[in-house]
């Protein structure tokens, strides 16, 4: 009798046969010790799509509209056939007694495996393999460790339902909005309300008005004390005339010790943001990037949410840290000292602990990573031995002057020790960047009542500053923070989708025309803007569905009813659909295309536009059209291009290379000449040059 070991991906089922001793290759799996090893391809089973319910929805109608399939049906991935096919064949094999879900060990995980164990017809028990790591280590003691699958339940029926909340919402929103518009407008459950964030910030840039401020500045001792901020520049000039060549009075020096604690171990949002601000990698880059070094055994599992390590780990954890040490740049790091008890607390670990290195970092080739692989794999080793460290540990200085009536304030601090920070500072050396700078460097020693003569005194102008636009890093913690200040401190998770789609969330944005990048910039497009306008609040509301992803949450752990989370989105759904039935003729333009004037209609004047097929006047009733498909220009073999036409509008010529000629079979140059008459087609000239004819 065998066990049947199911994978999210061959290169993982590869991993899990090695370590569990089924050397043996086979067609479509591994085998060996009593167990078969296969894999699925990522998904291999979706939702089916709304044709496939009937035949009339696969064309667009607003009178079809909501599709509500009940109960949903699933169809394998077209190109995927082979894989579906292989793991059905071994699921019913006689010898196969018990099936093992391996796929990784997330909400996503359970769906690709539940999904395909259903649509085989498989009713043989399941047992759950639940590892983050992919070390021979963790896959035999996972193994050892088995669960039954039916303790996932509720973690499978939180995954069918963010699917099927995700498709009702996209099927029915996207066809809606499309129809009404006339254009295909991609609307997600939380792809738009992410939007919505970008596009609410590019408002605030878009209507921020800057203001000029003013401070005066004292330069003494080397140091510079700084004035309030002034408003009108004439009292700025007028403190700074009577603070020149008055004396410098110290009315106070405080000094406090502070402490900054070392940084808490990545999860997957803080590494990705980490990774953008630090090595400008996307969110989607990094995700990829963590994803190979999981399979290479080398991180731990990244799709997690958690910044802690269990118990159980302290003492892994330690050894690592040691690995870790010894890579460089971290072999110039001194006097270390890890501390691994502040990166520990089980109550803050779900699913999964943080991302840290695995023990196979000693034996790996690191130079023979990838460059991103490399970069990440060393963050993620800097984070873990910031983590362990010392405190940064430093004095805060404030020295208060009074000149002239006004007061001035320098602020230092000395270094009292370096800390996580030194560890910080080599990797942003071996980065060639350099770490962000506190409130200066060490001050004088400055004493209450010392006075000093003649300082050197300018007034500085300054603007208000607007938002700056999001960049990954920063979308990434407004995604995770939505709708933070609404929801309950206990709950466990907040914002717009889970660590592990939010990568995907931002390139679907990108893809469909309504963000675009410049440089590290995200930025909402016309189109983007214009969609989040016109949708109802339930679909651009971050409030509402970080509300939506925090009920996944708890149908996962068992605290929420799954039917009445689907029950809530069908109603909203029938809700849009009835509301939205029709737009104004002003709503109809929005998303029009803009088009580009090519040039000025030569019989009324007004814009002339490029189409797919011609180059028209925008006033109908004149009728002025150059046909891209004319005789005249087939015949010879030439494409009217834009700037042929814009020739032939302003100049009433152009002049074209290599027409063809039927009657000599050859090619030939000459000017094309409008020769339009005012009838319904325009007729050409040709002008040939001197001694040369056709």
């Amino acid at each position: 009798m065998s066990k049947l070991i199911i994978a999210e991906k061959p290169s993982v089922a590869k991993s899990i046969a090695s370590a569990l001793g089924a050397s043996s290759r086979a067609d479509g799996f591994y085998e060996g010790s009593g167990l078969l090893v296969s894999w699925c391809v990522g998904h291999l089973v979706s939702p089916l799509d709304a044709g496939g319910y009937d035949e009339r929805f696969k064309k667009w109608h607003y009178e079809d509209l909501p599709i509500l399939p009940e109960p949903f049906r699933y169809a394998p991935i077209p190109g995927k056939e082979t894989a579906l096919d292989n793991v059905k064949r071994l699921m019913a094999r006689e010898d196969v007694t018990e099936i093992v879900n391996a796929c990784d060990a997330g909400r996503e995980g359970e769906l690709i495996f539940r999904l395909v164990y259903e649509m085989a017809g498989c009713r043989k028990p399941v047992l759950r393999l639940w590892i983050s790591s992919m070390e021979d280590s963790a896959i035999r003691e996972g193994f050892s460790e088995l669960r039954p699958g039916a303790e996932y339940e509720a973690l499978y029926q939180s995954a069918l339902c963010r699917q099927r909340a995700d498709w009702l919402v996209g099927i029915n929103a996207t066809r809606l909005f499309s129809v009404l518009y006339h254009r295909t407008l991609n609307v997600g459950r939380v792809q738009t309300p992410t939007l919505s964030l970008l596009a609410a910030r590019d408002a605030k840039i878009a209507l921020f008005q800057k203001e000029k401020y003013h401070h005066v500045r004292l330069t003494l001792a080397g140091a510079e004390a700084v004035s309030e901020r002034f408003t009108d520049p004439a009292e700025a000039e007028q403190a700074a005339a009577m603070c020149k060549g008055a004396a410098v009075i110290c009315t106070s020096v405080t000094k406090e010790q502070k402490k900054e604690q070392p940084p808490k171990l990545y999860d997957l949002t803080t590494l990705q943001r980490e990774a953008n601000r630090l090595l400008g990698y996307t969110a989607k880059q990094t995700l990829d990037y963590a994803q190979s070094l999981y399979e290479k055994k080398l991180l731990t599992y990244p799709r997690t949410d958690s910044r802690y390590l269990t118990s159980d780990m302290a003492e892994t954890a330690s050894c690592v840290i040691h690995l870790a040490a010894k890579l460089p740049p971290f072999d110039k790091i001194s006097n270390f000292y890890p501390l691994v008890e502040a990166m520990v607390s089980d109550k803050d670990v779900s699913d999964h602990h943080a991302i840290i290195p695995t023990m196979e970092i000693e034996k790996a080739d690191i130079p023979a990573l990838s460059l991103g692989e490399r970069e990440l794999l060393l963050l993620v080793c800097c984070r873990l031995l910031c983590a362990s460290a010392e405190p940064y540990v430093y004095e805060a200085v404030t020295a208060i002057f009074d000149c002239g009536g006004h007061s001035f304030t320098a602020k230092g601090r000395h270094v009292l020790s370096e800390g996580w920070r030194e560890i910080d500072r080599i990797f942003h050396a071996s980065l060639k960047e350099k770490p962000a700078d506190g409130d200066g460097g060490a001050l004088p020693d400055f004493t209450e009542g010392q006075t000093f003569d003649g300082a050197e005194v300018s007034v500085t102008e300054h603007f208000t500053q607007p938002p700056k636009p999001y960049t990954e890093d920063t979308l990434l913690s407004a995604m995770e923070n939505a709708g933070k200040e609404d929801t309950p401190d206990d709950a466990e998770r907040k914002g717009l989708g889970t660590p592990a789609t939010r990568a995907a969330i931002i390139e679907k944005l990108v893809a469909a025309g309504f963000v675009e990048r410049k440089g590290k910039s995200l930025i909402p497009t016309k189109a983007g803007i214009n969609l989040v306008t016109v949708l109802p609040e339930p679909l651009t509301s971050p409030m509402l569905t970080a509300e939506w992803e925090q009920k996944l949450t708890e149908i996962a752990k068992g605290g929420a009813d799954p039917d009445t989370f689907m029950d809530g989105i069908r109603t909203m759904v029938q809700e849009i659909v009835s509301t939205y039935s029709c737009i104004s003729e002003d709503g109809k333009k929005l998303f029009a295309p803009e088009k580009e004037v090519v040039g000025a209609c030569p019989r009324c004047g007004q814009p002339v536009y490029e189409g797919k097929k011609n180059f028209a006047c925008s006033d109908r009733s004149c009728g002025f059209v150059l046909w891209k498909n004319d005789r005249f220009w087939t015949s010879r073999r030439k494409e009217l291009t834009k700037k042929m036409a814009a020739d032939l509008l302003k100049k009433g010529r152009t002049n074209v290379k290599g027409m063809w000629s039927e009657k000599k079979q050859a090619t030939y140059d000459a000017a094309v000449i409008l020769n339009d008459t005012g009838g319904r087609y325009i007729d050409f000239k040709l002008e040939f040059p001197k001694n040369k004819r056709s």
